[in-house]
């Protein structure tokens, strides 16, 4: 027989970025491994240094990396350890990106806007990866700015099973913020047990970012514990307005049930002055103790990261880890 046949197995290897230690820990508890081991520090001037403490020759790479404020800097890292990855001839890079970073600005508004989420995606792929991991994607079409595969997680599953411990012997509604996040509203209403639906009709200024105003309920909402579910918040505005609209609506309560804690100032504040019952979040990004309150529940996203993770690396269905729904 000609050739050479090997012997060696695949290696599944971690890497994190210095965003969000503690959900890669968390990661690498589920998978049973140890975090690679990792120099980074800044140059006076901002620029980033990497260089990884053991060879990564020939081994299936994951790299962890959440993107909170000042969130060019966690890319640029992130770019930098994948390059660093690339250049030590890693087999497979696999970036797994729990926020996607620039995900809102996925279309163009008006004329003379960029697409940064296309960017982000070409950034990615130059710098390297054969494939990308993320949660919850602001719109689920950035998955069609890659020419590589790119895994749609979904934190319904961990927020729907809280909610449903929690609220489910109430009178539960579901509720879209807004028009275009009905389909994930009615996946949410359908694994409630089919519960109502209902949504709010805001109008949002193009040139005032951050900033819209919810106008009506559409939907029957009286009486009904209202689970207000969204990709995000930043600044808190249109989901304390959504909900003081449903209050206002005749609803008993409203809880609010998102994925990623983008938290920026004043969202604290916001929330804590509303009249929120509970804000259910995941850890894709960091919540520092200055920005948590009593009200606020984070549940870890390290088990579906983890499982996702191992699904890609044995080659197996990460569809199917969502019956499809993805």
């Amino acid at each position: 027989m000609s050739g050479i046949v090997t012997t060696g197995e695949k290696r599944l290897v971690l890497a994190s970025g210095r965003a969000h230690p503690v959900l890669a820990q968390e990661v690498a508890d589920e998978l049973g491994v140890e975090i690679l081991p990792m120099d980074a520090w800044d140059f006076a001037n901002g620029e980033i240094y990497v260089r990884y403490g053991e060879s990564v020759r020939g081994t299936d790479v994951f790299v962890l990396q959440s993107h909170p404020a000042p969130i060019n800097t966690w890319v640029m890292e992130h770019l930098i350890m994948i390059d660093a990855l690339k250049r030590a001839s890693a087999k497979r890079i696999t970036a797994v990106a729990p926020s996607f970073p620039y995900a809102r600005q996925d279309k163009k508004h008006r004329g003379r806007e960029p697409i940064s989420a296309r960017l982000m995606a070409d950034l990615y792929e130059t710098s390297g990866v054969d494939r990308m991991i993320s949660v919850d994607l602001h719109a689920p079409q950035v998955q069609g700015y890659f020419n590589r595969p790119l895994d749609h997680l979904m934190a319904l599953p961990i927020l729907a099973e809280y909610i449903q411990d929690k609220y489910g012997d109430e009178d539960i509604a579901v509720v879209s913020p807004d028009a275009g996040r009905i389909r994930v509203a009615e996946q949410w209403a359908k694994k409630l047990g089919g519960v109502n639906l209902a949504f709010i009709h805001k109008s949002r200024d193009p040139e005032r970012p951050n900033q819209a105003v919810a106008k009506r309920v559409i939907g029957e909402v009286t009486g009904k514990t209202c689970i207000l579910v969204d990709d995000m918040i930043d600044t808190a505005g249109t989901i304390v307005q959504a909900s003081d609209a449903l209050i206002a609506n005749g609803a008993a309560s409203v809880v609010i049930a998102t994925t990623h804690p983008i938290l920026s100032d004043p969202a604290t504040e916001r929330l804590k002055a509303s009249s929120v019952r509970e804000v259910v979040c995941t850890n894709t990004l960091p919540v520092p103790p200055e920005k948590q309150f009593d009200r606020l529940t984070q549940l870890s996203i390290a088990p579906l990261l983890a499982r996702a993770i191992r699904a890609v690396f044995d080659d197996g269905s990460v569809t199917s880890l969502f019956d499809g729904e993805v």
